[in-house]
């Protein structure tokens, strides 16, 4: 059996070294137009930053290694041009001599990946000071402009995980950074309750954000930047971490179908509608395990699992592909934000509006231990089932952790009714005796059993808010929270003696805050026959 690999990042060496291990006698050739094999693309911020200091760290493999070690034949600068499916051939271009040529398969496998995007601005491409990030020669060419230049200050086009980690890289070079993003907060696809403490964070690390921008021109070779608003920034340095689209042009020519976005569509067998032809990794659209709906893959983490799991399919195994669920996190300064399935944001453009969701507050480890600190975590369920459709959670310690146990369970099948019963270990140091899911699980039941009422504050009617009451439960000398102005404040720690202020006659609303609070002034005013209405932001 003769596999040709187009594509030697992420999915494509995954396949390659382990179908290898399984079969030593399939002949397996990687073509890939780029310099370099095996590279770590999410580890190049840190390359960049100086956090990683030696380039050849963030390059897995070599093609001297994956010949000598796995009898793989690696070949760089080799751009496949077209693909001959009824033939069962590729076309070959040599980048580096310009020579051309025909490559036959049994199997051929899509390992393409994707690349950034440059937004639609009028002069963006005579910018000279323009840069992305995802081959490690673009990190190369970063780094030698900034060693060269010097530049003093950098504009960030897109705060998603991409724009922010770039921006603490540039901090770390002692460069202002300024990032201009198009909606209305960083770090998409989260939803506000982690964005706004992302956002927090980045003015706290002196990061400056424009939000609802975009700009409309690009000036004096990349220079001088014209706002939609009219403004002219000036900077020495661009970043564009504005998205990614698949490689997927030659997939596309040859008759491979393609989802409306341009992802390769796929099977459970990660097989396309061409016959020996499969794909991998970020070009591919495939199934959401939590929907069953198409949704595409993007992570460097699902390609290698991909990979490995493809070459045991061509071996012979009846394994197959479950689907993709999601799961990411990322380093923002001093701050760990990770996510699982879907975020409300993605959910609402789907059109899914089935769910509820629960924000809380924990805290990370044993509330005594030195240095404990707050949980931010969101829980996504659907409604009447518990059935888990994401979560998001940002803080400083064990954020991934919480976020890979609840990946867990969504791969096995658990609903927020079962989160209780979870057996998460305990010391004081790491976590306490219920933690974050075991906490999340007990409000999701409440919900979904009707002990307690919550209701997002967009949702109130506007005659409501006009003739309720809003009930703040804060402490002396604690700011006020939420959107909702309140209309009485009474510390929970008071409520039960002073009860009788609570209006009989009206609504009662308990106004937003962080924490277990507003779930306890709800138990107390059920207790004394009032049943409040908590909201959440």
């Amino acid at each position: 059996m003769k596999v040709l690999v187009i594509g030697g990042i992420a999915g494509g060496p995954s396949f390659a070294t382990r179908l290898r291990r399984i079969n030593e006698n399939a002949e397996i050739i990687i073509l890939e137009r780029g310099a370099a094999i095996s590279v770590a693309s999410c580890a190049l911020p840190y390359y960049l930053g100086g956090l990683i200091k030696d380039r050849s760290a963030v390059i897995e493999r070599t093609p001297e290694i994956l010949k000598q070690k796995n009898n793989i034949d690696v070949r760089l600068f080799n751009e496949v041009t077209k693909i001959n499916s009824a033939d069962k051939n590729v076309d070959v271009k040599n980048l580096q001599t310009g020579e051309t040529y025909r490559e036959s398969y049994d199997k051929l496998i899509i390992a393409t990946g994707a690349s950034p995007t440059f937004p639609e601005i009028k002069g963006i491409h005579d910018a000279d000071n323009a840069f992305v990030l995802r081959a490690v020669t673009d990190a190369d060419k970063i780094k030698a402009f900034i060693d060269e230049k010097h530049p003093q200050h950098a504009t960030v086009l897109g705060a998603g995980s991409i724009g922010i980690e770039v921006s603490e890289a540039l901090v770390d070079n002692n460069i202002d950074v300024t990032i201009v993003e198009q909606s209305g907060h960083v770090a998409s696809p989260f939803d506000p309750e982690i964005t706004d403490i992302v956002a927090e964070e980045l003015h706290k690390q002196g990061v400056h954000v424009i939000l609802n921008e975009t700009v409309d021109e690009i000036r004096d070779n990349g220079h001088t930047l014209v706002l939609a608003d009219g403004t002219i920034h000036e900077t020495d340095m661009l970043f564009l971490g504005t998205g990614v689209q698949p490689n997927s042009e030659i997939a596309g020519a040859a008759g491979i179908n393609l989802s409306d976005d341009g992802h390769v569509i796929v099977d459970h067998h990660l097989q396309t509608n061409l016959p020996d032809i499969y794909a991998i990794g970020d070009v591919i659209e495939t199934t959401s395990l939590i929907t069953g709906k198409p949704i595409p893959s993007l992570l460097s983490s699902a390609a290698n699992r991909q990979g490995h799991l493809l070459a045991d399919i061509l071996n012979g195994s009846s394994l197959e592909y479950k689907g993709f669920i999601s799961a990411g996190v990322s380093k923002f300064f001093d701050l760990t934000a990770s996510f699982v399935g879907f975020t409300e944001q993605t959910l609402q453009q789907l059109g899914i509006t089935n769910y509820k969701t629960v924000f809380i507050t924990p805290f990370d480890r044993a509330y005594f231990y030195p240095n404990a600190d707050r949980v931010n975590f969101k829980l996504i369920y659907e409604d009447k089932t518990g059935k888990i459709l994401g979560g998001q959670a940002v803080g400083r310690n064990g954020i991934d952790k919480r976020i890979a146990e609840l990946s867990v369970a969504i791969t096995g099948n658990l609903t927020a009714f079962d989160l209780p019963s979870l057996e998460i270990p305990y010391s004081p140091p790491y976590s306490s005796t219920r933690d974050v899911l075991n906490i999340a699980g007990y409000v999701a039941i409440n919900q979904l059993t009707n002990t307690t009422a919550t209701i997002k504050a967009e949702a109130i009617s506007p005659d409501d808010l006009a003739h309720a009451a809003f009930l703040d439960i804060r402490e002396a000398g604690k700011p006020v929270a939420g959107s909702i102005t309140p209309t009485l404040n009474i510390p929970l720690s008071e409520l039960r003696d002073r009860i009788d202020e609570i209006p009989k006659d009206k609504k009662v609303y308990i106004t937003f805050r962080k924490g277990l609070g507003p779930y306890n002034a709800s138990r107390v005013l059920a207790g004394k026959g009032i049943n409040a209405i908590m909201i959440e932001e």
